[in-house]
């Protein structure tokens, strides 16, 4: 089991001081948060990729790049890169370079985007969405794969003897997850070619995730990669932890009420219920994500939402320390065990 962080970029104001961030300072705290991962003892670090404010990660794989360079043992992964607006020219050499600048600690998480007129700025229509993203990772696959690629497909100009460079280190393309929140057609697709689902399911109850990983375990074993207890599972989450879980559940408060995703609605109280959200002591949340696996089966990666809301990057980087110190070690011991009996 792998655990790790993921940053969404967001410059939501701080509820308490009104404050938000500028852009520069923003992005030079998920570097700092990213360090601060590894020394706290986690495993990979993921960045998303937006292109609309609040948010400042536009271009993951230079974010990347810069915390390869300052960091030594972390896996380094995007949290996702659009695979449906993105050229699969571009991501196929970025993220090889990327392979070779970090010594191969890069992964790469595709996804179709969830902001439809994301697809107008870069000349697409959201309506192709799902054929946009299997004929993008076609593509994708064959040019890591292959020296010299034909290709003549919908959706870009057509290519003749192209060779990508750098070629995937030693020969081995970057780990491929495919992100799904709703998305069957995601599952699907990472369950043809025997990559990895991440399931982020930050805003749905549990059943809902099971549905998910249940289906794409399905077609993952239908499509002869394996036994479907074997396929390649990782969960999103999101964490708020203080000593005491009354004081976590007093400082993280004001921060949820103005989240710009899921702020306004049900109450946090409500949300904790019904999704993943764990907002509390060190136990309350080992207990809740070792109770993951109850609903989603064996998985090989989790990853925590720990930065969102506007909170200060102090507050950010002490939550690392306390879940790095008091958490950490209880799940990996545990999940270890849960691995030699199964």
């Amino acid at each position: 089991m792998e655990f790790g962080v993921y940053s969404i970029g967001d410059r939501t104001p701080d509820p308490l001081t009104g404050q938000a961030p500028s852009e520069g300072e923003r992005l030079t705290s998920m570097v700092s948060i990213a360090r601060r991962a590894e020394e706290a003892g986690f495993d990979v670090f993921a960045a998303g990729e937006h292109h609309q404010p609040p948010y400042v990660s536009s271009a993951p794989a230079m974010l990347l790049a810069h915390i390869a360079a300052v960091t030594e043992t972390l896996t380094l992964s995007t949290a996702t890169t659009l695979i449906t607006t993105n050229d699969p020219v571009r991501v196929a050499e970025e993220y090889a370079l990327l392979q070779h600048l970090s010594g191969g600690r890069a992964d790469l998480m595709l996804g179709k985007g969830n902001v439809g007129r994301a697809f107008g700025w870069f000349g697409r229509d959201s309506a192709d969405g799902n054929a946009l993203a299997a004929e993008n990772y076609a593509l994708l696959r064959r040019l890591w794969r292959e020296e010299s690629v034909d290709f003549d497909g919908r959706f870009r100009t057509p290519l003749t003897s192209f060779t990508s460079v750098p070629r995937p280190l030693n020969g081995r393309p970057p780990l491929v997850w495919h992100a799904a929140v709703t998305s069957a057609e995601a599952a699907e697709l990472a369950a043809e070619h025997g990559d990895g689902l991440f399931a982020n399911h930050i805003f749905w109850p549990p059943e809902h995730t099971r549905r998910l990983v249940a289906h794409y375990r399905e077609r993952y074993a239908a499509a002869g990669h394996g036994p479907a207890e074997r396929a390649t599972v990782g969960l999103g989450g999101q964490v708020f932890v203080r000593p005491r879980s009354q004081d976590a559940i007093r400082e993280f408060r004001p921060y949820f009420d103005q989240a710009p995703l899921y702020g306004r609605g049900p109450s946090l109280e409500e949300y904790c219920t019904s999704t993943p959200l764990t907002v509390g002591s060190p136990q309350q949340v080992i207990d809740r994500v070792l109770g993951f696996g109850e609903y989603a089966g064996p998985y090989q990666r989790q990853l925590f939402l720990i930065d969102h809301a506007g909170l200060p990057l102090g507050t950010v980087l002490d939550q690392l320390d306390l879940l790095g110190s008091e958490v950490l070690p209880v799940l990996r011991r545990e999940s270890a065990a849960l691995i030699r009996t199964a």
